[in-house]
């Protein structure tokens, strides 16, 4: 009777143990990229018995634990919005690098960048690690990249049909950035000169009243010529270097009879101001991509990510980090294939079943109940063994 008391005292600790796992999964419900665990239960040491040199059965000494084991089950990708918030839709995990150099992984992509422009876990300060030219891992760093230049315009593109019938057409409102980022609203006066020779125009680049320069547009079969439809100027913006400029009429661009009605309308340029960084995200490649406020983007370091071939080659740190045991089941890579896709402004929350929480919960509960019954029935066999002597 004492070993059954042992026996049930095996079982209050290992269901103690199990209640403490139960507790540790329903508590992080809500924490980002968190994984659950389940205990291992496992039958303690059994002694044979034998009576008259046979033997007639063996009896067991209760219940151990053997340990937990990590359920890395997907969990739910939840949106945020935030472009540096990232979740990977499949195996893989980011790589992080520690003060002390120690490289961990996480599934809680929760980062941003600090004040040196490197890309930072959130709640640890440990660097995100992308992948160098070498193949190496290196940091994520935007701490050059904060500005886009700007750049001169070069081409300035023009979209509709010229009323080969018309005399005039003169454009307003081309705009040209100097290499500054100055903007400036040239005109583009075109004439007929169409009685010398056929379906030519002569085109004057004007900036305000001054004439940057005069070329000559030349249409066959209502297509400019190729000798003709990109003409090159040079414009001098006050106080600026000399600007090479040219007018692109070959792509869009047609005259045909149309009375005195010409669309003939300015339509792009190529050239842009300086400008912020306004956003930073990472495509599904895990490519740091960078928006700036006039319209460039910019494309800078690659994630690098881990994956595992067993789940005990892992091991939890906390603070939503996990160590690799064993390097030979453990992989690195980029976005793809096994390693699955980032996705940017998403969080990967726990995956902690709750409903299956609560129900080993009550086996838990249930088997601690079962376990302290033995032990008060064991009790009382023995208080009534001890009460037998005295009658």
């Amino acid at each position: 009777m004492i070993e059954s008391i042992y026996v049930g005292m095996t079982g209050l600790s290992s269901f103690s143990r199990g209640l403490r796992v139960i507790a540790n999964n329903t508590t992080n419900l809500n924490t980002p990229g968190f994984k659950s665990t389940s205990l291992r239960f496992s039958d303690a040491f059994y002694s044979n018995g034998s009576y008259s040199g046979r033997q007639f059965g063996q009896l067991g000494y209760g219940v151990s634990t053997a340990g937990t084991t990590l359920s890395f089950k997907a969990g739910e990708l939840r949106q945020t919005g935030n472009g540096l918030d990232l979740a990977i839709d499949g195996q893989g995990l980011f790589t992080l690098k520690g003060e002390d150099g120690r490289i961990t992984y996480t599934r809680a992509g929760q980062f941003q960048f600090n004040s040196d422009g490197i890309l930072v876990d959130q709640s640890t300060g440990a660097k995100v690690m992308g992948v160098g030219a070498n193949g190496a891992l290196t940091e994520i760093s935007i701490a050059n990249l904060k500005t886009s230049p700007g750049k001169a315009t070069a081409v300035a593109k023009f979209t509709g049909n010229l009323s080969s019938t018309g005399t005039d057409q003169t454009i307003n409102g081309v705009r040209v950035i100097d290499a500054a980022g100055g903007e400036h609203l040239l005109t583009v006066k075109l004439t007929n000169t169409g009685t010398t020779t056929p379906g030519s125009w002569q085109v004057d680049l004007m900036d305000g009243t001054t004439v940057v320069g005069t070329k000559q547009l030349i249409f066959q079969d209502g297509k400019p010529t190729a000798a003709t439809a990109k003409l090159a100027f040079t414009y001098t913006p006050t106080g600026q270097a000399a600007l090479p400029l040219t007018l692109d009429f070959g792509t869009d661009v047609t005259s045909f009879a149309s009375g005195t009605l010409s669309t003939l309308a300015f339509a792009s340029q190529d050239g842009y101001a300086p400008a912020e960084l306004s956003a930073a995200a990472f495509d599904a490649s895990g490519t740091l991509v960078l928006t700036y406020a006039n319209g460039q983007t910019v494309k800078g370091s690659r994630l690098s990510l881990g994956r595992f071939d067993s789940a005990d080659a892992v091991g939890s740190l906390g603070d939503n980090q996990f160590e690799a045991l064993d390097g030979n089941a453990w992989h690195t890579g980029v976005a793809g294939g096994a390693f699955g896709s980032v996705r940017s402004g998403y969080i990967e929350i726990s995956n902690v079943d709750l409903s299956q929480e609560f129900s080993d919960l009550v086996i838990m509960q249930r088997g601690y109940q079962a376990s302290s019954q033995v032990i008060s029935t064991a009790n009382e066999m023995l208080q009534e063994l001890f009460s037998m002597k005295s009658r």
